[in-house]
């Protein structure tokens, strides 16, 4: 049995800009992180030559073919695992809708399984290479790339999307104090709203050309970001972080409405200095900052939403137990 543990994420800046039909012209980047929340991929031999897959639901199958889910199916045929494995998925919190990245954690840690299951070694950037290839080739969900990259690679990291298609990511290293303060003054709810993103995310895809302008200052929004984040200038995030949402709203018509910019208002009213709907927008989480003295006024402002105690995870997909007989 192998177990493979593969971070959700925040994205901070530049989500967007990382989608190809943008970047392959424009050149794209995005300030995001991993999280210490986590969703958990088991596989295992069986004694018979079936198939099973638990999810939120359990199928036993016969053949690769007949799996009703997308992304553990399509990881099976390509590490060409046919029969005789069980495979599960378990998550920190219910993850479908939340905003946090969950099917591309989901994709990378499914195929990091099936690999170590075979013995194989494979490298972050072949998984999240890999994860795209599933998710937007195969699958062809309108989505971009940042997530695949961040759940194999894990820390908190600016990413460049070259014209070329090269991705390059850094880590960003911040000291202990800074990184506990950064810890402390994000904050994350749940809305109570779950959505499907690939409705938001085909408008957001559609209407690339017709935003390039938008999609230009949020890039630059993300450079600005990551270069006051060095320095170790943590309370510029949070007028970035309400700038570049101000913009992304403008991607696509379902990105927010009247209920979330309520909760958005009240926050900032109470001391948040910026935020952002998590993920695609339209519900899932909703991520603050919010400077020291301002955290408790916040949270009695937001005290109908439940809050998810979070800090930025330091590791990307990786394996926590390996027995093989």
């Amino acid at each position: 049995m192998q177990i493979i543990q593969t971070p959700l994420r925040v994205s901070l800046f530049g989500g967007g800009t990382d989608f190809p039909a943008y970047f392959q012209e424009n050149g794209g980047c995005v300030l995001t992180s991993a999280i210490d929340k986590y969703i958990f991929v088991t596989i295992k031999s069986r004694f018979d030559n079936k198939l099973r897959v638990g999810w939120t639901r359990t199928e036993m199958v016969d053949t690769v073919d007949e799996i009703q889910h997308e992304l553990i199916r399509e990881a099976l045929r390509l590490t060409g695992i046919n029969n005789s494995v069980e495979i599960t998925t378990m998550g920190d919190i219910p993850s479908e809708g939340s905003g946090l990245g969950s099917s591309s954690t989901v994709t990378v840690g499914a195929l990091h399984a099936m690999y170590t299951y075979q013995r194989k070694l494979v490298l972050a950037e072949d998984l999240a290479h890999e994860a795209c290839y599933i998710e937007r080739d195969i699958l062809k969900s309108p989505i971009g790339i940042q997530d695949q990259y961040i759940a194999a690679y894990g820390g908190l990291r600016f990413m460049e999307f070259t014209t070329s298609g090269q991705v390059i990511t850094e880590r960003i290293e911040l000291d202990t104090r800074t990184m506990r303060h950064l810890n402390e003054n994000l904050l994350l709810f749940f809305t109570g709203v779950t959505r499907q993103a690939n409705g938001i995310l085909s408008e957001q895809k559609a209407n690339i050309q017709q935003r390039q302008m938008v999609l230009g200052e949020m890039k630059d929004i993300a450079y600005t970001a990551c270069d006051e984040l060095k320095k170790g200038n943590i309370d510029a995030l949070g007028p970035l972080l309400d700038k570049s949402w101000q913009l992304k709203k403008r991607l696509a018509s379902r990105i927010s409405n009247k209920t979330l910019n309520d909760m958005y208002e009240a926050a900032c009213r109470a001391g948040a200095t910026g935020g952002k709907i998590s993920g695609a927008g339209g519900g899932g989480f909703l991520l603050l900052y919010c400077p020291r003295g301002k955290r408790e006024p916040v949270r009695d402002a937001l005290q109908h939403l439940q809050e998810l105690p979070f800090n930025l995870g330091q590791d990307g997909s990786k394996v926590i137990f390996d027995y093989q007989r």
